[in-house]
């Protein structure tokens, strides 16, 4: 059996109608992700008792498990321990274990942003009469967002990638829409290929927006 181009061809408009349900589960990731990530990393920062060290307890767990394990203790888990999660839906158990575990990194990544600013940054507001959330708000976490964004950037693309394991929950995204093409037809290479290559369009874009992003909170600093 050779390759089908045109079966491969066919696929696209097929699996672009999934598209939707993919960039939700990433979309509402990233929101919730970010607001947990900036919550962890200012715990960190400020190093406030019991919350720092659970904080870190967390931090260890979520970046040193798989992704799909946690996935599967959300979904398939929890429910036999804690009865209130049954009702759980396989797109919001996804959504929420992406949220957990991408949550872990980006603070890592936001704590070291806001320790990179320079401290001089704080005292400077702190003598002009701004209390110290303030200052974190108003001058220390926009410095901290243009140091982060390269990083935060590529784990929002890792987290798009990692949409993909929401199909072993019973979530019918593209990767699921592909599996299923290819176990009907057997043309497993050209079903994949296609997938593959809707996923590499996504992150062209992104990288694209990226290097926007990053040259206009740059132009500022550009000498």
């Amino acid at each position: 059996m050779g390759f089908d181009f045109n079966y491969m061809l066919s696929l696209v408009p097929i699996l672009l109608k999934y598209l939707g349900t993919t960039l939700a589960m990433a979309a509402w990731g990233l929101v919730f992700a970010l607001v947990l990530a900036v919550a962890l990393a200012l715990i960190r920062v400020y190093k406030i008792p019991v919350l720092d060290q659970l904080s870190q307890l967390y931090i260890s767990f979520f970046r040193g498990t798989p992704l799909l394990v946690q996935l599967f203790l959300l979904y398939y888990g929890l429910p036999q321990v804690f009865p209130v999660f049954v009702g759980l839906d396989a797109f919001s158990a996804a959504v929420i274990g992406l949220s957990l575990h991408f949550a872990a990194y980006k603070a890592e990544s936001i704590r070291a942003a806001i320790t990179g600013v320079e401290r001089s940054q704080m005292e400077a507001s702190l003598s002009i009469g701004m209390t110290e959330m303030q200052a974190m708000r108003r001058i220390i976490l926009p410095q901290a967002t243009r140091i982060a964004l390269p990083s935060l950037m590529n784990y929002f693309i890792d987290m798009i990638k990692s949409t993909s394991l929401a199909f072993t929950l019973g979530v019918t995204e593209i990767m699921a829409r592909a599996q299923m093409e290819a176990s009907s037809s057997f043309k497993f290479f050209e079903a994949f290929l296609a997938v593959a290559l809707i996923y590499w369009m996504m992150v062209v874009i992104l990288t694209r927006v990226q290097y926007w992003a990053e040259a206009k909170l740059n132009k500022a600093y550009v000498r």
